[in-house]
């Protein structure tokens, strides 16, 4: 075997092993970013599964406020329905999309029955409202941890993705589409600092 043939064999093996290992990142960063994503499904359940519990509490108290707790419980069906169309394909991007759309109508209708509940002192002194309010705050916080390790995984997916010489073998390799960040329907509210008025 002549020398030129054996460094043409080495610079194709090499060429392989570069692809393979490009294969072998796509499907390790996707892998993360699913599974993420399942980081959020289990916190998201928790909060769907306490918002039952707050409206139950509050039923009783608030009897003449009827309208507020349907539109909790049906923003939160929603919300779960969404959810449930997500966790089945986390790389869909409309899913991703109508979950969060879904999560920002399940929050304003939270909003307004926090609205409401503060004109009952009654029932903010309840010992099981208390408790139930203190989980889901808590449960709050926790998805948006989670939603933050969610879109760091998609992130480093895409820029990978996108990155040269990826780009030229992602499509070919099934990876045709980036993943797509959660982000709820209140995010520009959120991120716009408080107003303070004297």
């Amino acid at each position: 075997m002549e020398i030129s043939t054996i460094i043409w064999l080495v610079i194709i093996a090499a060429l392989i092993l570069y692809v393979i290992s490009i294969y072998n990142k796509l499907v390790s960063l996707k892998h993360r970013y699913e599974n993420a994503f399942a980081q959020i499904e289990v916190q998201l359940k928790r909060r769907y599964d306490l918002i039952p519990n707050l409206v139950e509490s509050a039923r009783g108290y608030l009897k003449h406020e009827r309208e507020t707790l349907e539109a909790v419980i049906a923003a939160r069906n929603s919300a779960l329905a969404g959810l449930k169309a997500a966790a089945n394909n986390p790389g869909s991007a409309s899913a991703i999309a109508d979950l969060g759309n879904a999560e920002g109508l399940l929050s304003n209708a939270l909003g307004r029955l926090n609205v409401v509940m503060e004109a009952y002192p009654d029932l903010k002194a309840n010992q099981t409202i208390q408790q139930v309010m203190e989980e889901l705050t808590s449960t709050e916080n926790k998805v948006a941890f989670a939603r933050q390790a969610f879109n760091d995984g998609v992130t480093t997916y895409n820029i990978f993705r996108q990155s040269f010489p990826p780009v030229f073998f992602a499509g070919f390799f099934g990876h045709r589409e980036n993943g797509e960040l959660l982000e709820f329907a209140d995010s520009e509210v959120i991120q716009a600092a408080p107003r303070v008025e004297f």
